[in-house]
């Protein structure tokens, strides 16, 4: 047996079903024979979204892998492997290698070399003999602990060499879970129970751990309000009396309000980076902090407790040490009572935008429309970097899980497509939905045309205020003099032309029938784009906790 085909056969066990990639690779035409399907992509980066969403939405159950080519393929696909990396995303990223005897020539692109930064762990087949072993290492970093990107090398002359492997003799890689100190769960559950206005802040990690009923039921028990990160969003029903909802960039005006009153905040599945594109944490807070990678702990954040394991165990074990020490559930209508005049008060000033009837189009009016339209809980939804995630996140109340991809961490434009191609391949069964702008599609835009060959009837909701709007700010100059925001295209039209269904819309007034037109031509088995002419809106909620 050949080293490719080896390879091949250990995906298979490991219970891979799809290889998304790029030629020339040799692990896509021997996986093929075994049953493995390969979605082919425009470019390297867009293959490697879509496997991530596929990571995503099966909480690791399905293991996103990407192949490509040695060389051009795998130095475009370094941004895709650096996005999933910074999103905290399990993918097997497989490039082939160069021959063994140029590997280390210095222009030569070596992956294992150039993307340790951005892997969990990073390793070539140099030795036929030892690909299982290879596959069981990356397999094992994959399905344990923190989750990130695993790659293995496939040097161009190991894939064709001769194995001693037997596929019979390779067993499937094992998960396993972590559970916090006890004595530490014990004196968390003594700080949440004494605390005044406590605040749940909820990360990725609910998401991955499956934990959202022992979220739910801790929040419910001592009446805590819920806020989100970004990634973690529609970890938490957002329609719920005591959610806040989530924060990025931009957040919603009950977030900032209660982290600012809280007197203890429980972060619990979040890493609590610092960045620009999360939620500021107010200075001076007590902060108990569970996540499941100690490396975050004390981070961004001064923590006063620190939880290190799965979210769920955690979760479980603090809601027993809770009701040992607070049996009876909290009255939460004082709480949510206050979550609601808050959010009313905010609304109260955005609403003017959201229900706009001008033209350009507010694109908060064309994301409004989009929200009442659809089916909500049987839609997944994501947005691109820039105006459309600040303006989609915190109105955009999800009710189900993992039916809002939000990442924010890395703002690589173009992300967006990917991952709703992804989550149409992950859950044909969903309405899947992707925001973005006129920027954004210029980045991995020809990759519509791979829903159409793929058949991943999404629908693509596109902003078109034909400039870099977010930058008009801090380019005034460069703009007037050279026009160097301005942006052009009819991406309808771009749209047909690549074989989905495209449709231009100006007037407010044809919002909502567009949107259920472009439903209906994805119901009917065609990608569907709907260009929305809009203004060069940039205001955002950006009021962020000091």
């Amino acid at each position: 047996m050949k080293v490719a085909e080896a390879i091949a056969h250990i995906l298979r066990a490991e219970g891979i079903e799809a290889i998304f990639g790029y030629p020339r690779n040799r692990v896509l035409e021997t996986a093929s024979a075994l049953g493995i399907r390969p979605i082919i992509v425009r470019q390297e980066r867009t293959g490697l979204h879509m496997a991530d969403a596929l990571s995503r939405l099966s909480r690791g159950k399905r293991i996103g892998v990407f192949a490509m080519q040695h060389g051009p393929g795998t130095e475009n696909a370094y941004g895709g492997v650096a996005q999933a990396y910074s999103e905290s995303v399990p993918l097997l990223v497989l490039p082939m290698g160069y021959d063994q005897t140029i590997a280390f020539v210095p222009d030569n692109y070596n992956a294992t070399l150039s993307m340790r930064d951005i892997t969990k762990h990073a390793e070539p087949i140099t030795l036929p003999n030892e690909v299982g072993n290879i596959f069981r290492r990356a397999f094992t970093q994959l399905r344990n602990g923190r989750l990130r990107p695993v790659l293995v090398e496939m040097p161009h002359d190991v894939l064709g060499a001769e194995t001693d492997f037997d596929p019979q003799d390779y067993q499937p890689v094992y998960s396993t879970r972590t559970a916090p100190d006890p004595d530490a769960v014990r004196t968390a559950a003594e700080m949440l129970c004494a605390a005044k206005r406590p605040v749940i802040y909820a990360g990725q990690g609910i998401h991955w751990a499956n934990a959202y009923k022992e979220l739910a039921e801790l929040a419910e028990l001592l009446a805590i309000p819920v806020c989100t990160s970004l990634e973690g969003k529609s970890c938490f029903d957002e329609t719920h009396p005591l959610a806040l909802g989530s924060g990025g960039a931009a957040v919603p005006g009950q977030v900032k309000h209660f982290l600012e009153q809280a007197d203890l905040i429980l972060g619990v599945g979040c890493s609590f980076s610092k960045t620009a594109f999360g939620v500021s944490m107010p200075a001076g807070k007590t902060v108990i902090h569970a996540t499941l990678d100690p490396a975050d702990l004390n981070k961004g954040v001064t923590s006063k407790l620190g939880l290190v394991g799965d979210a769920q165990l955690t979760l479980a074990a603090l809601l027993d040490a809770c009701r040992a020490i607070n049996p009876d559930q909290r009255d939460a209508a004082p709480v949510a009572e206050e979550i609601a005049k808050v959010e009313a008060e905010w609304m109260e000033e955005w609403l003017p935008l959201l229900t706009s009837e001008d033209a350009p189009l507010s694109p908060y009016r064309v994301l409004w429309e989009l929200q009442q339209v659809v089916d909500v809980a049987n839609t997944i939804i994501t947005h691109d970097a820039g105006s459309p995630r600040d303006q989609l996140s915190p109105f955009w109340k999800s009710t189900q899980p993992l039916t809002y991809l939000g990442w924010g961490k890395s703002t690589q434009l173009g992300y967006g497509l990917g991952l709703a191609m992804g989550a149409k391949y992950a859950c044909p069964d969903k309405l899947c939905i992707n925001v973005w702008g006129d920027a954004a599609i210029g980045f991995t835009g020809m990759d519509f045309e791979t829903a159409v060959r793929e058949k991943l009837p999404i629908l693509s909701i596109l902003l078109n205020n034909s400039a870099m709007a977010i930058e008009l700010p801090v380019m005034p100059v460069a703009t007037e003099r050279f026009r160097a925001t301005d942006i052009s295209g009819n991406y309808a039209d771009f749209a047909k032309a690549l074989g989905g269904y495209g449709e231009r819309v100006s007037d407010p007034a044809d919002i909502a029938a567009a949107i259920r037109r472009g439903i209906a031509a994805t119901e009917a088995g065609q990608p569907a784009l709907l260009e929305f002419m809009t203004c060069k809106e940039t205001r955002a909620s950006r009021a962020q906790p000091q």
